[in-house]
């Protein structure tokens, strides 16, 4: 991650730079930060106190955080702890409102724009009758069940229904 850190009519000393980088560098816990994303922070002088705004883009939205306080490093850790809680507000609420779709966003590991992750699993469809087929479903506790029908040597699936049913697809060749 790269940061641009602004002074307005105050000077930006390499402690303080130190200690914003070190702080902002926190964000690798919660999700993966591309080499070209650019946390931009602002420290603006008033009469007698600082203002001191962050401003993270992310591949979910914008985390932005302002506070006024009169010291340095109290500000600091305060506008940390406001974009720390607005990225676990946000993971959370991705989480239960996509499960897996949108919070994919949070992962550990980069993934391209391009990419999807999938996960891959292989079987291998037994043959079975189809009452067979449905107790291995139930027994299993899945919604839906792979298996080669016994009769007609074709690949099927059976799936429980949203009004308690079994449903039957076929594939023909």
């Amino acid at each position: 991650m790269k940061f641009a850190i602004y002074g307005e009519d105050v000077t930006i000393t390499e402690e303080m730079r130190n200690q914003i980088e070190e702080k902002l560098s926190f964000l690798t816990k919660y999700f993966a930060v591309s080499e070209d994303t650019t946390a931009r922070f602002t420290v603006k002088a008033y009469n007698d106190s600082l203002k001191i705004e962050v401003t993270i883009p992310t591949k979910v939205g914008l985390c932005r955080a302002e506070v006024v306080h009169d010291k340095f490093e109290t500000g600091v850790d305060l506008a940390i702890d406001k974009i720390e809680d607005q990225i676990r507000r946000q993971k959370s609420r991705l989480s239960r409102r996509h499960k897996e779709s949108l919070a994919v966003s949070f992962a550990t590991e980069d993934v391209g724009d391009n990419d999807i992750p999938v996960k891959t699993k292989t079987i291998f469809a037994d043959e079975m009758t189809l009452d067979d087929a449905i107790l291995q479903m139930e027994m299993l506790s899945h919604s839906f069940f792979i298996y080669k029908d016994i009769d007609d040597k074709k690949v099927s699936v059976v799936y429980k229904r949203n009004d308690g049913q079994y449903g039957l697809i076929e594939v023909s060749e």
